[in-house]
């Protein structure tokens, strides 16, 4: 792809052909179709990597200092190094652009999808480049009717928005923007449409009429008599309320003049870089707030808010920097009775592959200029790899099972582990969990020989050949391939993997293992389930499944949804039913199509499934969080060959076939967690095969992904690309 590049050490600017990015967890591969050259704050830039060493230097004593001190430490030669190759970096410019997303990281399944057209902002990430990675709270969607060029101007909106709520500027106020280039025409636009009377200064006759045009109160060149009897006429002799500076100069005089125009008690904005010198006398005087308002808004130079999605309590932070960007994109739409009309500041197009002939206009100054756009043809990212299917391979018979357990969390304390204790055979050798207070708990409680915190003390010993892993969803895939490759067999709770490279990592130790893994899909053990299954079995044909799942709502702050450690409801529960589809169909998914309803707290847990099989059946699961949890949690209808079987919550089931209806119905639930168990100890002991051929596991596995896939980018998956 292609991509704006400077150089830090020369200041030469070109464009670039350089590897396409890829897709990662929380982020968005957004195709630009826009993006915005900030002339001010990007000239600055350029200008600063344009100077010599000895003018940087001066420019920034900050950094002189930090050089000394290395020096002091290091010597001259290694800190001349180290400059030297800071200053050899490439620098990528932009960070104001609009696009469509191409890919959706996992962990924003249902909020974005592939296709939709998004804001993006952030120096570094919304570049101007064909492809950008951006994080979810650098992202806002874009109005139907909100065009590229638009939306283009998203990040500088918010910068202005951020500098208007610094303000605190409310209906009535007087307002003076000091300085109405790029962001001092948004602020003005934006101070109005909240109901503030403002004062545009500057230098520039033409962009004084258009702040005029775009909603201000009063305009006035700066350098005429007259302008503290105008503010005075039009404040009733009290003064401006507050004083946005939007200009860019090494001089002080902004906050000078801000001084004189500001009323008693009144705030000052830093929103431009200016100098910083001030009379203290006027500001003491006067008791003005001066404040540096922060780029984009509350969240900016946060790293856990900005690269790690982490969200700020909307009690104590309403308008971050996400908020700040949708609000302006907002704003932007045709169909308001009144709003942010960027396009009247657009000045200049180019398209893309002319970039660096639009850099020479903003830096060389040959005609006037404001928003200048960069236009996009577009790029395509390579395809995802895909996950291939093993055989097991053969297991020695061991006669017995010696029993290593690697976590040992709420749901394995309560049900697995219980169950394990009662069954004949197994021997309870090592429990590992990670606060030696639980594992010498597990070890009272369930016989173990002994208690550790260290997995290797159940991965190292010879005479355990079976492991229940049964940690947080995050590491399962790892833990498995870790015991694999210890030749042991695994019993791993769902889910198997998080995504296609975690899956191929199972494989990958498995094809080199003399052990098996299985994983707790519980419901096809279920007694129930497999009498369904017979029922279905005795017809050659197709079969539609509707499996209808009342989960309940989950805490938004659960595990579960961390990204990383729990991956969502979605891989951590939703895979219990698309095994079971799979064992009720008992043919190999071919493909996978998903939606979901629209997320409104915490992930997405409401949504249809559609899965087809390879002998032509086909099974949907509503999985849904909206219900009320008095009713049924779970219901399974199966349709075959004129017979009708219907599940319902693991407590009754009927066949009605020849206009009969027969129930069953059960003295209490069970769900066939012991019945796996038993047939895990019972493989383990014989030599195998594993309960569950493997390969089926790896294909439920992937078929789980690929629902994340389709909510991504909604088109149907097939597992046989």
């Amino acid at each position: 792809m292609k991509q704006v590049i400077q150089s830090a050490k020369s200041g030469k600017l070109s464009l670039r052909e350089v590897p396409e990015p890829r897709v990662r967890a929380g982020h968005l591969l957004v195709e630009t179709r826009a993006s915005l050259i900030s002339a001010g704050t990007e000239r600055m830039v350029i200008d600063f990597a344009k100077k010599s060493l000895a003018a940087k230097a001066q420019a920034r004593p900050d950094l002189v200092r930090k050089v000394i001190d290395k020096a002091r430490r290091d010597g001259l030669v290694s800190t001349f190094k180290a400059v030297m190759a800071r200053l050899d970096e490439p620098l990528p410019l932009g960070y104001s652009a609009a696009g469509r997303v191409v890919a959706v990281g996992s962990g924003l399944e249902g909020l974005y999808r592939v296709g939709q057209r998004v804001a993006m902002a952030g120096a570094g990430l919304a570049n101007h480049a064909e492809l950008n990675v951006v994080p979810r709270n650098l992202c806002a969607p874009i109005p139907d009717d909100v065009s590229d060029d638009e939306a283009a101007f998203g990040t500088c909106g918010a910068i202005a928005l951020a500098g208007v709520r610094t303000a605190g500027a409310q209906l009535g106020d007087v307002v003076a923007v000091l300085g109405v280039g790029l962001i001092g025409q948004l602020a003005v636009q934006l101070l109005s449409l909240q109901g503030a009377r403002v004062v545009a200064i500057d230098v520039n006759a033409q962009r004084l009429a258009l702040a005029k045009a775009l909603g201000a109160e009063l305009v006035w060149s700066l350098g005429e008599p007259g302008l503290m009897e105008a503010v005075a006429a039009l404040s009733g002799g009290l003064g401006c309320d507050a004083v946005v500076i939007a200009a860019a100069t090494e001089s002080s005089e902004p906050l000078a003049l801000a001084a004189e125009l500001a009323r008693d008690r009144a705030k000052v904005v830093l929103v431009g870089k200016t100098g910083t010198e001030f009379d203290y006398a006027a500001y003491m005087k006067k008791e003005l707030t001066l404040t540096v308002s922060r780029s984009y808004g509350p969240g900016r130079y946060d790293e856990e808010f900005e690269s790690r999605g982490v969200k700020y309590p909307v009690g104590w932070v309403r308008w971050t920097e996400t908020e700040n960007l949708r609000e302006c994109v907002r704003l932007m739409s045709p169909s308001l009775p009144r709003r942010l009309d960027v396009g009247a500041l657009i000045s200049h197009r180019f398209g893309f592959d002319r970039a660096e002939d639009a850099y020479r206009l903003v830096t060389e100054g040959g005609e006037p200029h404001l928003g200048v756009v960069l236009r996009y043809e577009g790029v395509a990212p390579s395809a995802a790899p895909s996950v291939a299917k093993v055989f097991p391979a053969p297991k020695p018979a061991t006669g017995k099972c010696v029993l290593g357990v690697i976590g040992a969390g709420n749901f394995a304390r309560t049900v697995l582990l219980p169950e394990l204790a009662r069954i004949p055979g197994v021997e309870m050798r090592t429990i590992c969990t990670q606060r030696g207070a639980s594992a010498e708990h597990g070890q009272q409680t369930f016989g173990f020989a002994q208690a550790v915190t260290d997995a290797e003390a159940v991965l190292n010993d010879p005479a355990i050949n079976a492991v229940l892993v049964a940690t947080r969803h995050g590491n399962h895939a790892e833990m498995t391939a870790r015991c694999l490759a210890a030749g042991k067999s695994v019993l791993v709770e769902k889910p198997l993997a998080l995504d296609r490279a975690q899956l191929a990592q199972v494989e990958d130790a498995r094809a080199a293992s003399a052990g098996f893994f299985t994983v707790g899909f519980n419901r096809r053990f279920a007694p129930m389930t497999v009498k369904a299954c017979a029922h279905l079995a005795r017809h050659a044909g197709p079969k539609v499944l509707m499996l209808r799942v009342n989960a309940g709502a989950l805490p938004a702050e659960s595990w579960i949804n961390a990204v990383e450690e729990g991956g969502g409801r979605i891989l951590g529960e939703l895979c219990h039913f698309v095994d079971l589809a799979r064992a009720l169909a008992g043919a190999p998914i071919l493909t996978v199509l998903a939606d979901a309803a629209r997320v409104t707290h915490g992930g997405c847990d409401d949504l249809s499934v559609s899965l087809t099989f390879a002998d032509g059946s086909l099974a949907t699961i509503v999985y849904t969080a909206q219900g009320d949890t008095a009713a049924s949690k779970e219901r399974f209808e199966c349709f075959a060959g004129g017979t009708v079987v219907a599940l319902d919550n693991f407590l009754s089931l009927s066949v009605t076939q020849g206009g009969k209806t027969k129930v069953e119905k059960a003295l209490g639930q069970d769900k066939g967690h012991r019945a796996e168990l038993e047939a895990f100890v019972k493989a383990v002991a014989s030599g195998g095969p594993a309960p569950i051929h493997e390969a089926e596991l790896l294909e439920t596995g992937l078929a789980t992904v690929a629902v994340l896939e389709s909510l991504a980018d909604g088109r149907r998956v097939s597992l046989r690309d």
